[in-house]
């Protein structure tokens, strides 16, 4: 005798909603596996927003380790160097993050972090799947890095604030400090990515990255005053000012600051390796964290004014070696060029 028709069709959908079941318990278990397997160039997808002085080194260095590269930049020809290394061009940072499944950016203000990741309609997070993690390297507000991270947590995501230190040689070497802030095993998980650039330290939660770089640039403004005024001062008391660098670099006086820009001021090179202007921007918003948090930094206040200085001189894209033109000017002298 035939089955009633209600019985095929209460089969049917028994073996549909089974086949169901079991299709989404297999895309689980891929997402889970992949969640756990160490990131690799054969499982992880990488975008990058920026190829600037610093991001176009960084980002290469992930392209040579094997990472297939999707890359977003306002102006698209100072990508070219990544496109012929084998990165793809995306057309906004939603497109680089729909094809990546961890989306680096470092560029140039705390206003273009807020467009370039969560605009509502051309920012990464938008175009993110669940699961994919961004990793701000812009040295930016760290209140801007919570709300990030807060808006990523809402969409299944994860957000890290890693912004960096060590210069346009640091970035073509490999060599960053980089002070990473949000869930210490996402940070975990991002570290052969970070290898690549640099050393990854640890600093806390969400905008605790972001709190130590800009303590960082306080210890960079003030180190970079005492250089430029101890070269004056050498100058002006007629000593040859590279023998007196030479001399104080293996002292107590030696830091990373003489080493990058000590040479390049001697030879008058103020090509940037970190601009005026973003040092600017950085100061300030040093300065801001400070009226919060109620403390007093003299230095840091000084040293902000010096660079404003180049700044109001039209010398903001030089880069930061470009203070010694402050104390020049200040005391109507000029440091000789050293031959090459």
């Amino acid at each position: 005798m035939p089955l009633p028709l209600l019985h095929f069709r209460s089969l049917h959908r028994r073996i549909s909603h089974s086949h169901t079941r079991l299709l989404l318990l297999s895309i689980a278990r891929h997402f889970m596996a992949a969640a756990s397997e160490p990131i690799s160039p054969s499982n992880t997808r990488v975008g990058w927003i920026g190829t600037g002085v610093m991001g176009q080194s960084m980002c290469a260095h992930l392209i040579r380790a094997g990472y297939t590269l999707t890359v977003f930049n306002r102006t698209p020809s100072k990508a070219q160097p990544l496109l012929d290394l084998g990165a793809h061009l995306a057309n906004s940072p939603h497109a680089v993050a729909s094809s990546s499944d961890v989306v680096f950016s470092i560029v140039g203000y705390p206003s273009d972090v807020r467009s370039v990741l969560i605009d509502p309609n051309s920012g990464a997070l938008a175009g993110l799947r669940p699961g994919g993690i961004l990793v701000d390297m812009t040295t930016s507000d760290p209140s801007l890095a919570v709300e990030i991270a807060a808006a990523a947590t809402s969409k299944g995501c994860h957000s890290i604030d890693a912004p960096v230190s060590g210069g346009d040689r640091g970035a073509k070497n490999g060599t960053l400090a980089i002070f990473a802030g949000g869930d210490e095993s996402t940070v975990k998980k991002l570290e052969p990515l970070f290898s690549a650039m640099g050393k990854v330290n640890y600093m806390g939660g969400s905008g605790k990255g972001q709190f130590a770089k800009l303590a960082n640039q306080i210890t960079i403004a003030s180190t970079m005053v005492g250089l430029v005024e101890g070269m004056v001062y050498a100058h002006k008391a007629g000593l040859d000012v590279g023998l007196y660098l030479d001399a104080i670099s293996t002292g107590a006086a030696g830091s990373k600051s003489l080493d990058l820009y000590g040479k390049r001021i001697l030879k008058r090179d103020f090509e940037a390796g970190f601009y005026v202007n973003h040092f600017v921007k950085d100061l300030g918003i040093c300065l801001k964290e400070c009226q919060n948090m109620g403390i007093a930094l003299p230095g840091l206040a000084l040293a902000q004014q010096l660079y404003v200085s180049l700044k109001a001189h039209g010398e903001g894209n030089l880069g930061t070696q470009a203070l010694i033109l402050v104390l020049e000017r200040l005391n109507n002298v000029s440091l000789q060029p050293s031959l090459p």
